[in-house]
């Protein structure tokens, strides 16, 4: 596939609105020239724009995964999960994930660091250990 006809085709498949819209809008300024119908301008646009759409739209909709595991085990910060699985899937040792988890939470924002309920990176530190302690085992 060419580099236009990939980007077509991706804009086809993640753009289909845009381009559903622009073909209702052209088919509703050429039905009143095939029909003679001067009011088949303004149907056509409130069946494609108001009424096929939205349904379309609903129902293209992709329903989110209800995968549990995944959110148990992140944490919100995509970078430590990153770090995570690297270390998980063996891409790097206990010794490079400790030296890049502390660069991670050393670069922590302020605000998350002065939690009133406790010291986070000590929290966060506690649980990357017994990850790795669970995945040792």
């Amino acid at each position: 596939m060419t580099g236009l006809a990939r980007r077509i085709a991706w804009n086809l498949r993640h753009r289909w609105r845009r381009v559903f819209a622009l073909c209702v809008v052209g088919a509703g300024v050429a039905a009143p020239l095939l029909t003679n119908l001067w009011w088949t301008l303004p149907l056509v646009w409130f069946f494609g724009l108001v009424i096929l759409l939205p349904v379309l739209h609903t129902l293209t909709k992709p329903v989110p995964d209800d995968d549990s595991a995944d959110t148990e085990n992140a944490t919100g910060d995509p970078a430590l999960d990153a770090l995570r699985e690297r270390y998980a899937r063996g891409d790097i040792d206990e010794r490079t994930f400790e030296r890049k988890l502390d660069r991670l939470l050393e670069t922590e924002d302020a605000e998350t660091v002065d939690d009133p309920d406790g010291d986070v990176a000590d929290r966060v530190r506690e649980g990357i250990r017994r990850e790795v302690e669970r995945i040792r085992e």
